[in-house]
């Protein structure tokens, strides 16, 4: 808050204050020097932003209001002048400070990072641990945090276990255990047992960083409503002031009376006409909402996307790693050649270690739980949606589904696909392990791998609320069969179901979903989903701490994965439209109103002044009310 903007208002009013007492005490020059009081120090700001408009020949409220303060003196009402200029500047600064707090919300993470780290030095025989700037910190260093400290850098644990508090990122209300493997987060609290961290992001490049910047990039940029009301200003204002000069010219004529009563007239219709609490009632809701969510691990992209939110009429789910926990479990093998199960495991494990899929940790973890060494693999290539493929030896080994397999048919291939049908029909996902040997006239299959996707504890929860908040339509988009697709959409609640779909082919599902039902929302990882992320009216990732490609493509990111939080951005969608149009009527209403009376009985200046300031003051509390919201 600016403190000259605040010894300004202060000043304007013991002007206000001296100027009353003067007029009471019959002491004119007192007067006088009160009211002049109140004018300098109450429309001094006006005058600048008002000549500032002027010399890009715009017209704003600034200049209104100036306008309007003027003319009051000129009719000899200097008290209605400056109290409407003192209104004026007090409710400026009380809009500051709610614009503020809620930008104090997304300010206060950056407290949450330490200046320092306490990063290990020197060889394994004269080790040691030196306090290091965050800027002189590299990607591969160690640093070490204690109970009770926050994590200053993102990174991986290496040494140690313990559970740190992610609820500055993530939202999520417990701890979560942390142990060798697991990445950690800057901001978060190690709550018990000391932890070593490699830092895999320099302090820049941080998750809380970046979350901090998307939220500061999605304060400054406008929602629908007020990209519209910011159209209409200037011709809007230009309409008052025509408006104003066309009541005083035709003031004696329409009500009798003098030219300064029809000036007074003028004067007053200019300042309950005039759009203060209009312009003000949008970003006091959007900010606040968009920092009430940021704090509970939900980052809206943009003003839009916080009033799309609360328009979305359809739902559409990715499956693995958004419906289900994305933690796939390997179920057994059907071997078809000469090798046993161990040795097929140990081969797709080979290939499968390039991979990211769901499918290739599961059986690169498989392979490990059995202690089983994976094949040298190399030239791995995989090809989105259908399957793999890479270099064992002189011997190309496939992984993949029977679309995959479309263009490489063999005798053997023919055969594995009647076990993938019967893996598919118990609801199991189910891929083929072959091989392509040199001068082959195909692959041959060698085993089929079965797995099966364990559905999230609150899918269902999370449907029903969804359907609570009157979302009509509810569908799963997955690249699975659709035996495997329609038993976790029947565990979760879900009617709808896609299968077996490449990524183009979600994205064109997508747009079909938009034409019917107009504003879709797509839930996924924002990895694979990128494409229908992108075509859906908003684009939901989930569990994106730390995933750039989440962060870059989706409008909104849940830092977390919990998906009981995609009801609750619809719901905050939902208030925050509420409360728009809320402050939108009160606005107009308080206008027309007073106008209303203006044209036809006469309203006196100084309730003209407390209607506009009110409702501007009115609008800008109840937009803050949106900071108490949380998921």
């Amino acid at each position: 808050m600016n403190r000259l903007e605040t010894l300004s208002v202060i000043l304007c009013g013991v002007g206000l204050g001296v100027g009353l007492a003067g007029g009471w005490m019959e002491m004119p020059a007192l007067a006088w020097a009160g009211w002049a009081m109140a004018y300098v120090f109450g429309g001094w700001a006006g005058v600048v932003a008002g000549f500032a408009s002027l010399r890009r020949a715009t017209v704003d409220i600034d200049l209104l209001m100036i306008l309007a303060a003027l003319g009051a003196l000129a009719i000899g009402a200097p008290f209605e002048g400056a109290m409407l200029l003192f209104l004026f500047s007090l409710s400026n600064l009380l809009q500051d400070v709610a614009i503020d707090r809620s930008r104090s919300a997304i300010r206060s993470l950056m407290t949450l990072r330490p200046d320092a780290a306490r990063v290990r030095r020197g060889s394994a025989d004269a080790e040691r641990w030196v306090e290091t700037p965050l800027g002189e910190v590299e990607v591969g260093d160690v640093f070490r945090v204690v109970p009770g400290e926050r994590l200053p850098l993102d990174g991986q644990v290496v040494a140690g276990t313990g559970e740190v508090d992610q609820a500055t990122l993530t939202g999520e209300s417990m701890p979560v255990a942390k142990a060798v493997g697991d990445r950690v987060y800057a901001g978060t609290m190690n709550g018990s047992g000391s932890l070593d961290v490699e830092v895999t992001r320099r302090e820049a490049e941080s998750t809380l960083a970046r979350m901090i910047a998307l939220v500061e990039e999605a304060q400054s940029e406008k929602s629908q409503t007020q990209r519209l009301i910011d159209r209409w200003e200037q011709p809007y204002a230009a309409c008052v002031i025509g408006g104003t000069a066309l009541l005083f010219a035709l003031g004696p004529s329409l009500y009798g009376g003098s030219w300064s009563e029809a000036f007074y007239r003028a004067m007053t219709a200019m300042v309950a006409a005039s759009p203060c609490a209009l312009v003000i009632s949008t970003p006091a809701t959007v900010l606040s909402a968009i920092a009430a969510a940021a704090r509970s691990g939900v980052l809206f992209k943009g003003g839009v996307h916080v009033e799309t939110a609360g328009a979305v009429r359809a739902v559409a789910f990715d499956k693995t790693g958004t419906l289900t926990a994305g933690r796939t479990r390997y179920l057994g093998a059907d071997m078809l050649a000469d090798l046993d199960e161990n040795q097929a495991l140990a081969l797709a494990a080979g290939v499968q270690a390039h991979s990211e899929h769901h499918l290739a940790r599961a059986v690169v973890a498989a392979a490990a739980d059995r202690g089983l060494t994976p094949a040298l693999a190399r030239a791995f290539r995989a090809v989105p949606g259908l399957g793999v493929h890479a270099e064992v030896e002189s011997a190309i080994v496939h992984l993949g589904n029977p679309r995959y397999f479309a263009q490489r048919r063999s005798p053997s291939v023919h055969r594995a696909l009647r076990a993938i049908e019967e893996r598919r029909a118990r609801g199991e996902t189910a891929v083929l392990l072959a091989v392509e040997e040199p001068g082959a006239a195909g692959p041959r299959a060698l085993a089929v791998f079965g797995f099966q996707d364990v559905l999230r504890p609150r899918a269902r929860e999370t449907v029903e609320r969804l359907r609570r908040l009157g979302v009509g339509d509810i569908a799963m988009l997955t690249g699975d069969h659709a035996e495997v697709g329609h038993r976790l959409a029947a565990e979760a609640g879900i009617q709808t179901v896609h299968a077996e779909m490449l990524p183009e082919r979600k994205m064109e599902t997508i747009r079909e979903l938009v034409v019917a039902h107009g504003t879709v929302a797509m839930v996924g990882d924002g990895v694979n989903d990128a494409p229908a992320l992108a075509a859906a009216s908003l684009g939901v990732a989930m569990g994106a701490a730390g995933t750039d490609v989440a962060l870059e493509t989706a409008d909104v990111v849940l830092m977390s994965d919990d998906l009981t939080k995609i009801p609750a951005v619809l719901e905050l969608g939902r208030r925050a439209r509420g409360v728009l149009v809320a402050n939108l009527g009160l606005a107009l209403v308080v206008i027309f109103v007073m106008l209303g009376f203006i044209l036809t009985v006469g309203l006196p200046l100084p309730i003209a002044v407390v209607g506009h300031e009110g409702s501007t003051v009115l609008v800008c509390l109840n937009g803050l009310r949106l900071l108490r919201w949380r998921a």
